[in-house]
């Protein structure tokens, strides 16, 4: 089967009414997984320097929520927000240590000095090297521009994931597709493991990534490079993080 044609098991960024500024509930969203095919999402809530996201201590909360809703896989997580370039989170250690999935992102509406290239690539490595983030949220952002070699070397050292965004490929980030597709070529250069995400923030979203999987399949890039193309891959991810947080005690 092409990648045009394939959906991703896991979609590894979604966001429900939580965050603020999203649209429907997690059971909605994951009703939709499920009549995709799919086997899982990532909760991935905005946190709270994002107007109207969640607290800070939304990875506690959610660990009321069962491991599964309407049969998909609910893999509890966060979007931390990356607050400047001294490296400051908006959701503290004792939080992310609770997630099973962390995400680290700038958003440019809300960054400071965001046009510094230099010092915006150190800020994501940065990130890289934080044992609870597990994955950069949407960095081929040409509004915030960095070094793409630079973080594919980093994320590869720290044996970390790098996103490719599908909302890089529609008019909710302009100017993003040529940018994307450099992320892109830089990734599989590198041999850079890679998680293809909706950013959902409505329902219909979740999976929908066929714009993305179409570029790259048109790239050319490799299969086994896509972590959460099946939910096995994912998993072993996963297993991963957990050794990995293990020998920090």
């Amino acid at each position: 089967m092409h990648l045009s044609e394939m959906t991703p098991e896991v979609d590894t960024h979604t966001h429900t009414v939580l965050s603020g500024h999203a649209w429907s509930t997690l059971t909605e969203n994951c009703l939709a997984a499920k009549r995709r095919g799919m086997k899982g999402l990532c909760l991935t809530e905005h946190a709270p320097a994002i107007e109207g996201g969640a607290p800070s201590f939304i990875p506690h909360s959610q660990q009321m929520l069962p491991d599964t809703v309407e049969g998909i896989r609910v893999y509890r997580g966060i979007e931390a927000n990356i607050l400047d370039h001294e490296n400051h989170l908006d959701v503290p250690p004792e939080y992310l240590r609770l997630c099973e999935w962390a995400i680290a992102s700038i958003h440019s509406h809300m960054f400071p000095e965001k046009a510094k290239k230099t010092e915006n690539t150190e800020t994501y490595l940065a990130m890289l090297r934080d044992p609870y983030i597990d994955i950069l949220g949407h960095a081929d952002d040409p509004s915030v521009p960095c070094d793409f070699e630079a973080l594919a070397e980093e994320a590869s050292r720290q044996g970390k994931l790098l996103e490719l965004n599908n909302n890089s490929t529609t008019a909710h980030r302009p100017g993003s597709l040529p940018s994307l597709k450099e992320y892109i070529l830089c990734c599989k250069r590198r041999r850079q493991r890679v998680c293809v995400a909706s950013d959902a923030h409505f329902h219909a979203m979740v999976g929908n990534v066929r714009p993305l999987m179409t570029l790259l399949e048109e790239l050319d890039f490799p299969p086994e490079l896509i972590v959460n193309l099946t939910q096995e891959g994912f998993e072993g991810y996963l297993r991963e993080r957990i050794t990995r947080l293990k020998n920090l005690h």
